[in-house]
């Protein structure tokens, strides 16, 4: 019997067996003031119920299987005959199957429909955050099929159900169904003006046949697809599904799986249209962009709300590290300079779940004054969220130290995720331009942001003095396209500072508007003016284990 060389000590207990809603208070707090008082109770054990399974044992090792055991593409059977599938690992298909049968696809079917999916997808997504490529697709799919009444009809209620199928089938004999989007090419990207597939049309109304490619096509076993192809009337949307009616598959050729940094528990394929391929059209011809606008704001959206989960779980890890950790005689969570590091992090994290639960409420609300603010708001977002999230993760990893660099702190698999939201659906210059297109052209969405960020005007002299700022970028117009990310930058601050300052504890809203907007800050996480009351902001982020 071998000798024992040593008593492991000092390592924290593993941050498993929590509520990841319940121990999140930008998010509980954010529910509460969302959410109208009749239905708060419902949505809170709705949320409980997903964060208890999120923080679970199980659904921490689904999602290790998932990212461990990447997809695999089978274009042909054993007989030589084209199949063009991927096949995932189970607990993939039991990480999406806990998502669907959540409502995560479905933000269209009841009261506070965006706002409860966007809690949710922040709570769930800290479980894995592959799979919710199709879970948001397949929610975004909806108002750009709404566009075409006759489809909406029949893939609707596909689309939001609640009951999930990983088999592909004909459209009547399922009882749910998953949406995907294939949109750019190899020579355009994100200038889909630039596409080159072509869309001829067939003697039945609305029904084309496609030739060409798309370069990037998330889970492409879901059951239908939004693609973008030059009719003869122009660019146009299409609605292609992988299974026709009469049970035969679509002409849907799957090239390769493409090898990405991160994200890997989720299939991004090239595809191919033969001049076989079905599909049918969705808005009218010529107006591709116009119908699928709406489903590019809904998908960014949840960039910055995935961006928000990533932060979330990131800062979550770091916390709990810390609280345990002890280095020269002191746990590291009680010492000034840990302090001030996690105070930073955790500022970041609460003001991105803030102004993502913001934008969910606006769409919620319907009004118009929030429907002109998210046309500004949700690029804004967008572009600053998605880009401090791969910092923060960077960070975070750092307070783990070299515990933190091994796979198995689940730190890693959280820094290769974090770059994808701000290249996907529009990297940071796409959002930028997109919020000067705006600005040009719809001056009701600046009013409606002005409105916005003007109800904590005189809360805070540093905010005042940023929205001053601000306001001097915005009126002067030379060079404003070089200068446009600076500006969004400002926007993006300004937003977070007005919302914290309005919602957020006292400690919290002047650590932000201190760092943030009245530049007493370095460059780096953990530069914060050492007299604010930094504990109390790492004490309120801190999650806490339940046993």
């Amino acid at each position: 019997m071998a000798a024992t060389t040593h008593t492991v000590t000092n390592q924290p207990p593993p941050l498993v067996g929590y509520d990841v809603f319940a121990s999140d208070p930008a998010l509980t707090e954010g529910i509460t003031r969302h959410i109208a008082a009749d239905r708060l109770d419902e949505v809170r054990q709705e949320l409980g119920r997903l964060g208890e399974a999120a923080g679970s044992a199980h659904a921490q090792q689904w999602g290790e299987q998932a990212n461990t055991h990447p997809p695999v593409l089978h274009t042909h059977d054993r007989y030589g005959h084209r199949i063009d599938e991927v096949e995932f690992h189970p607990a993939w298909h039991r990480l999406l199957g806990h998502a669907v049968s959540a409502g995560l696809n479905d933000a269209w079917s009841r009261p506070d429909g965006h706002l409860r999916r966007t809690a949710g997808f922040i709570v769930w997504t800290q479980a894995e955050a592959g799979h919710g490529c199709p879970l948001s697709m397949t929610h975004a799919a909806v108002p750009a099929l709404r566009h075409e009444p006759e489809l909406a009809a029949e893939w609707e209620p596909l689309l939001t159900s609640w009951i999930y199928e990983q088999e592909l089938g004909p459209a009547a004999q399922k009882a749910g169904a998953l949406a995907g989007m294939a949109m750019t090419e190899k020579q355009g990207g994100s200038d889909v003006r630039a596409n080159t597939t072509r869309a001829e049309p067939l003697s039945a109304p609305g029904e084309y046949v496609l030739t060409g490619h798309k370069w990037f096509c998330s889970a492409p076993m879901s059951d239908a697809f939004l693609v973008l192809a030059q009719a003869p009337g122009g660019l146009t949307c299409f609605l292609l599904p992988r299974v026709l009616p009469d049970g035969s598959r679509n002409s849907f050729r799957i090239q390769r799986l493409k090898d990405k940094l991160g994200n890997r528990s989720n299939a991004s394929a090239e595809v191919e249209f033969d001049g076989r391929t079905w599909a049918r059209r969705v808005g009218e011809e010529g107006r591709g962009v116009a119908t699928i606008i709406e489903m590019v704001a809904a998908t960014r959206l949840d960039c910055v709300s995935a961006s928000a989960a990533v932060m979330r779980q990131a800062v979550a890890q770091a916390l709990h590290h810390t609280a345990y950790r002890e280095a020269f005689g002191r746990r590291l969570t009680d010492q000034p300079l840990m302090r001030n590091v996690l105070a930073d992090l955790a500022l970041e994290s609460e003001a991105a779940t803030t102004l993502a639960l913001r934008l969910a409420a606006a769409y919620d609300s319907g009004t118009e004054q929030d429907r002109q603010l998210l046309r500004l708001a949700v690029p804004t977002a967008k572009y600053w969220v998605t880009k401090r999230c791969t910092p923060v993760v960077a960070e975070a990893m750092e307070c783990l130290g070299g515990n933190g660099y091994v796979e198995e702190s689940g730190l890693p698999r959280l820094l290769r995720e974090a770059p994808l939201n701000s290249i996907w659906e529009g990297s940071g210059n796409i959002q930028a331009l997109d919020v000067l297109r705006a600005l040009r052209r719809e001056p009701g969405a600046l009013d409606a942001y002005l409105t916005e960020i003007g109800a904590a005007r005189g809360a805070d002299h540093r905010l005042d003095r940023a929205i001053k700022g601000m306001l001097t970028e915005l009126a002067d117009l030379e060079g404003i396209e070089a200068r446009a990310r600076r500006l969004v930058e400002r926007m993006a601050l300004v937003l977070q500072g007005s919302l914290l300052v309005r919602h957020a504890p006292p400690a919290v809203a002047d650590a932000f508007c201190a760092s943030r907007l009245g530049g007493d800050a370095g460059a780096a996480f953990g530069t914060l003016p050492h007299t604010l009351d930094l504990a109390t902001v790492v004490d309120r982020s801190r999650p806490v284990l339940e046993h």
